[in-house]
């Protein structure tokens, strides 16, 4: 008896080693490079086994060093595992490395060739499932109606993958456990006293496979879900931003039409405007634009306003800090203000009024910001009974470039509007200052 209670902690202690060594795996991005490469290359390969090997080699060199701790010895189950996710190569050369203290240290000739088929029925059984998917969904649970499982599976044992990994994983342990009682000092390997730690021994083998598997799987999934979250949060940008240009295009044409019958020539310059315009809309969309390029956006299309309105009742005023024209901003986030202003604000007003965009930096707890203003000297809002006169601010335009700002920006950015009915409204964003397009363009790259 007390040589069985030793050997289930044992056991129990090899599965919680094998936990640790893949929870520790997991979290290294150079792992992770390997272990989820679609098409892995030699280099790639090379390195999960060393990443996998090394580890469990060095449990063999614990077990030779102390004689009494035998839960660090993971040599069995490792050389299937690194077989099973790295293919037969890597499986023979994970075997390889992983018998080398066993063979040097302590003489167990028979370690290097058993652990050497371990690694190549590992690669097979990987090579033999349906798809990838089918490794990863590895699991030692089988279905909790067991009539059902067998009902499933007796009509093919041999074609169903997951039943085939069970019965080599036990065939290697029996035959493992059966060549070290025939040759007690050529290999180590656990020692049951009895029928049903003999069962704990296979049972550990199989949990060890698929532990790791786990808690890989696990990551990988969150690696996908990452990559839909950024998915979903660009298809987002992508619908603000075609929110908000025809609604653009739309009144922009209004302004077009209305002087193609009286002044066709001045009508003629607009539309070579909206051409440039449009140009720069139908090139390849970039979320995130020098402030210089997002100014020279808004002069075309306030000279196409201006002329439409007369520049007797709409000026246009800049005050711009130089520094701040480098810097950069979200894509079209300042024209759907500036027409806001425009069609609520001044087109409302029979004498007409002026709009002003405004930009400078400055800094905040060591980080610079930009501050950009639009105002207009138009009918302002009508706040509703009860709601303080700044308010989150409503239509399209507005509250889409608030949705592209938390969408972009999260928490770190402001955005409000002042509205004073009768003389005007003020809106107002901060946002981390970045200082070169090209930064944006080579984070991008780097991380895409």
């Amino acid at each position: 008896m007390p040589g069985e209670r030793l050997l289930l902690i044992t056991l129990l202690l090899n599965l919680a080693v094998m936990a640790a060594i893949a929870a520790v795996l997991a979290r290294s991005v150079a792992f992770q490079r390997c272990l989820y490469a679609e098409e892995r290359k030699p280099r790639q390969t090379l390195a999960f086994t060393l990443f996998v090997a090394l580890p469990l080699m060095g449990g063999v060199w614990i077990r030779l060093a102390v004689p009494a701790f035998h839960a660090a010895d993971l040599s069995l189950a490792g050389a299937l595992l690194i077989g099973l996710m790295g293919g037969y190569r890597a499986g023979i050369l994970g075997a390889a490395i992983i018998a080398v203290p066993a063979v040097v240290g302590a003489h167990e000739w028979l370690a290097l060739p058993l652990w050497l088929l371990a690694g190549v029925l590992g690669g097979l059984l990987r090579h033999a499932a349906p798809n990838l998917e089918e490794v990863w969904a590895f699991s030692p649970f089988i279905d909790l109606q067991l009539w059902r499982w067998l009902r499933n599976r007796l009509d093919r044992p041999l074609r169903d993958w997951q039943a085939l990994v069970f019965a080599l994983v036990i065939a290697a342990t029996a035959f493992e456990l059966e060549v070290e009682r025939l040759a007690p000092h050529r290999l180590f390997a656990p020692q049951p006293h009895s029928f049903w730690t003999a069962v704990a021994v296979v049972a550990t083998n199989i949990l060890m496979l698929a532990i790791p598997i786990k808690i890989w799987d696990n990551t990988r999934i969150e690696r996908k879900l990452e990559v839909q979250r950024r998915l979903l949060v660009q298809a987002r940008l992508d619908a603000l931003t075609s929110q908000i240009n025809p609604h653009f295009l739309f009144n922009t044409l209004n302004s077009v039409a209305s002087l193609v019958r009286f002044d066709p020539d001045t009508a003629r310059v607009l539309i070579v405007k909206l051409s440039n315009i449009l140009r720069r809309m139908l090139r390849k969309h970039d979320s995130f634009v020098p402030l210089r390029a997002e100014v020279a956006f808004m002069d075309d299309y306030l000279d196409i306003e201006i002329v439409r309105f007369g520049p007797d009742k709409l000026r246009f005023e800049k005050g711009i800090d130089p520094g701040a024209l480098d810097r950069l901003v979200p894509s079209m986030l300042l024209q759907p203000l500036v027409e806001n202003s425009i069609r609520h604000g001044l087109a409302p007003k029979v004498e007409g009024g002026w709009v002003a965009l405004r930009a400078h930096r400055f800094w905040r707890r060591d980080h610079e910001m930009l501050e950009l203003e639009v105002e207009d000297s138009g009918v302002g809002m009508n706040p509703q009974a009860g709601e303080p006169r700044t308010t989150r601010g409503h239509g399209i335009g507005l509250s889409n470039v608030r949705e592209r700002l938390f969408v972009l920006y999260g928490d770190a950015a402001e955005f409000s509007i002042v509205s004073r009915p009768g003389e005007g409204t003020l809106v107002r964003i901060v946002l981390p200052a970045v200082e070169e397009a090209a930064a944006a363009d080579n984070a991008e790259a780097a991380g895409g």
